[in-house]
């Protein structure tokens, strides 16, 4: 079935080279023959005319005598390859010249000069006169505008037979060579269209069955090509998309079943009394700590949701940035008194406005000063500065802990991706700050970019639009 379209088209093809061969052979054959008796017709004619008028007529005159007029009708024959009849009025042979193995009566039986009616010419063996086709011209011979003989002159249709075939061969030949080259290019449409279609169409159904592993080979860099790469992308992309959505499924699926199974277990130990009343306290604010992993989860979980969704809407606002800044750095003061970590802020002097979505641009400041916190050491520095260049607002976020991996830097805003050196210290986050951050930024038309040394800190620096 797949190929069914591409057999029809070479049945069609081949129908159409066989009716061409015919209709060239038949219609054009016969066109060709009747257009050369009627050329030829012309020629003859015109040639008897202008002998009969300028030539025979001195044939009746005393100045003329036999002679003349049969060697002018020899030199007739030769030159128009015809035999030449010349007659008086009533059909009796006055002389001839004839082609080999035909002879002219002595006198035309039934001699009728007005035969041809309209026509100029017949065709036929003239009464029987001739073993062969023939083409007859009459032309009259008038002396003194009187009718004293007239001038026949006789082609055989085998010379234009002869002409015809000769044409006709050339004919054939042209059309083969056209066939020739036709074929030519259905077997360049084949290579070049046909068949890179079909493995496309073939990765298509692949791909529609759910195989995304299926690649296209590529061998030229026509738009074919470059179809089949682009085809070739998006089936890596899909498969890594649904890897990534089987990853994220799974992290989900984790994070809520760590904290639930906690959460289970303590409460069935106090139920069955494993866990004494006196401990309840303990094991309460157990409890309460998986709680809150839960709510966070579920909430930056409500957060990604909403920067997936396309009609997202910023509610953009003019507002201090700096004043923001401060108002978020207070936020953290009891975690930073029990570990002894200081903010640093370094601000302008001035008042700088940015015209932005205030909710998500303070979580985005919020997630940034959470993690630097997060993976600080105890008594070190967390560091927030400002600064201005042209018409952008760059705000730093630096801390001084372990830093990141260099393998893990292009990985970290991912969804719920954790790396292995984070996994010790973070307990309760989620794995969803940094994709949020740049998420939030990226609804914004701005980016982040982070520098990170193992041992040394990280640095996470993101910019704004400065407003009036």
């Amino acid at each position: 079935m797949k190929s069914t379209l591409y057999l029809k088209f070479i049945l069609i093809y081949i129908i159409f080279g066989f009716l061409t061969l015919f209709t060239v052979g038949i219609l054009t054959s016969q066109l060709l023959l009747d257009q050369l008796e009627k050329t030829e017709s012309k020629n003859l004619y015109k040639y008897a005319s202008m002998t009969a008028s300028e030539y025979l007529p001195h044939y009746f005159q005393d100045t003329a005598s036999f002679f003349p007029v049969n060697s002018q009708l020899r030199a007739m024959k030769t030159y128009l390859n015809s035999s030449l009849w010349f007659v008086q009025a009533d059909g009796t042979l006055i002389s001839s010249a004839n082609l080999e193995n035909t002879e002219a009566p002595d006198m035309i039986q039934n001699f009728d000069p007005a035969e041809m009616g309209n026509q100029k010419y017949l065709v036929g063996n003239y009464h029987g006169y001739f073993d062969e086709d023939v083409i007859t011209v009459i032309a009259p011979v008038t002396q003194r505008f009187t009718t004293k003989g007239y001038l026949l002159i006789h082609k055989p249709v085998s010379f234009l037979i002869g002409m015809r075939e000769r044409v006709m061969k050339i004919i054939y030949i042209t059309i083969t060579v056209i066939f020739i080259l036709s074929l030519i290019f259905l077997l360049a449409i084949h290579f070049l269209i046909y068949r890179p279609l079909r493995l496309i169409t073939e990765a298509a159904t692949q791909y529609a069955s759910g195989n995304l592993n299926y690649e296209i080979p590529i061998h030229t860099h026509d738009e074919m090509g470059y179809l089949s790469a682009s085809l070739n992308y998006m089936s890596s992309q899909l498969k890594d998309m649904e890897d990534y959505q089987k990853k994220i499924v799974a992290n989900v699926s984790h994070d809520f079943r760590s904290p639930l199974t906690s959460i289970k277990g303590y409460v069935q130990a106090m139920t069955d009394g494993t866990i004494p009343p006196e401990l309840y306290e303990k094991y309460l604010n157990i409890i309460l700590f998986e709680t809150d992993r839960l709510t966070d989860l579920t909430k930056d979980l409500l957060t990604l949701n909403e920067y997936d969704t396309k009609e997202l809407l910023l509610d953009k606002t003019k507002f201090d940035i700096q004043e923001m800044i401060k108002q978020t750095a207070a936020t953290f003061e009891g975690i930073c008194t029990s570990r002894r970590i200081s903010i640093e802020l370094l601000t302008l002097p001035e008042t700088l406005y940015v015209f932005a979505d205030k909710r998500k641009i303070q979580q985005v400041l919020y997630n940034l000063i959470d993690n630097a916190i997060k993976f600080s050491e105890n008594e070190t520095t967390v560091t927030v500065e400002v600064s201005q260049k042209a018409e952008k607002i760059f705000v730093s976020v630096k801390d001084y802990g372990k830093g990141i991996p260099k393998k893990d830097l292009n990985k970290i805003w991912e969804r719920f991706y954790k790396s292995d050196a984070s996994r010790g210290k973070d307990k309760k986050g989620t794995g969803l700050g940094l994709a949020i951050v740049k998420e939030a930024l990226q609804a914004h038309g701005e980016y982040i970019n982070v520098i990170s040394t193992e041992g040394v800190g990280t640095e996470f620096l993101f910019s704004l639009a400065k407003t009036e």
